[in-house]
This record gives structure tokens, sequence and C-alpha cells, in this order.
């Protein structure tokens, strides 16, 4: 299938609901809205048009500085490129990205999500529709603090479990919330 046959397909499969398909790197995006990512998802998944047997990977993102549109961050540049204000309005700081491959058809689609409320975000879990979804929403709780609503185990899994804050976000500090000699020395074995 190619990428055009698969917006068709989308587009006959979702109508309006979806919304545009656009092209990054030559594969298709959408973005869909959290009340409906469940039943979209477990769509994209059993519809025999699209058969989108496979999640390869869940990200988080976080759009907060995103263009230089976060207040207090002001443009900048290299000395070679103009600072230039980049317009990209998305409808919150937290995003989930999905990648998904269609084994049957042989092409892959990233769909795209916003959580609701920036200070505490919730989505739910994809583990129903793709089990395989649990260690990658793990990951995405552990550095961005994005909570999955129905997640059996949702717990760090890659950082200790005393760790403050969630390391990907935008506003969590170089240096960390903890002096770092002093978690380093329980982390580590004394030589004898």
């Amino acid at each position: 299938m190619r990428t055009d046959t698969l917006a068709a397909s989308l587009t006959a499969v979702f109508g309006e609901r979806l919304g545009a398909v656009t092209l990054a790197l030559n594969e298709p995006t959408v973005i869909v809205d959290v009340a409906v990512l469940v039943e979209t998802m477990r769509t994209l998944r059993d519809d025999p048009a699209l058969r989108f047997e496979t999640m390869i990977d869940l990200c988080g993102v976080d759009y907060s500085a995103y263009g230089g549109e976060r207040r207090g961050i002001d443009d900048f540049a290299s000395d070679a490129t103009p600072p230039e204000r980049i317009a990209h309005p998305h409808p919150g700081r937290f995003a989930v990205v999905y990648h998904l491959l269609s084994l049957t058809h042989n092409v892959r689609l990233r769909v795209r999500t916003f959580a609701t409320d920036d200070d505490f975000p919730v989505l739910p879990s994809m583990i129903d529709v793709w089990p395989g979804a649990n260690w990658y929403e793990r990951e995405t709780f552990d550095f961005y603090g994005i909570m999955f609503a129905g997640h059996p185990d949702l717990r760090r899994i890659l950082l200790p479990d005393d760790w403050e804050g969630h390391p990907l976000r935008k506003d969590f500090p170089v240096e960390g919330y903890r002096d770092i000699p002093a978690i380093a020395t329980r982390y580590t074995r004394s030589r004898p």
C-alpha cells in the first residue's frame, strides 16, 4: 500500500473524524483527540482496510518550548541561520506519539494525541489494544510524568524509585533537584 492509498483508506474508514493526514519524512501522521483515542486505535488495528497489527513504539513529547513560543524563552539561532519565529500551535504541552506498522499492507502510520491537562497529563493506556505498550508507557511516565489511565503497573522503569521529577521535561533543571555526588555514592560499589 502506498501513502496516498493509506490516506484514502483512513478517510474511507474514519471520514472527517480523523482530520487531515500530513506527511513527515514520507510517513503519514494523524492527530487524534484523546476522547476517542482508544476507539480509534482499535479501529486502526482491527479494520481490514488498515490492519495496523503492531505498535512499534510510543514516545512522549514536551512541546512547551517548541518553536520558541514558551513564555520567557527568546528565539535564537546560530550565526549561520537568522532567528525566525516558527508558528506551531499545539493544543497542549504534552503529547504521546504512537508509531504503528501494518504488516498486512506494509505501511507505517504515526498517531499523535495531546493530554488535555498540562499540569497533570493523563492519557488512556493502550495495553488492551497492544500489550507491548506496557514498558513504553512506563518509560514515558518515568521521563515525562505522563500518566496512563488503566495501566496495570505504572511505576518507574529506568530511574531509581526515589528519583525526583521527570528529566525529559523542558523545565527539568540541568543539574537536577538533588546533589549528584550524594546520589552517585549510594548507587556505586566501593572497591576493596
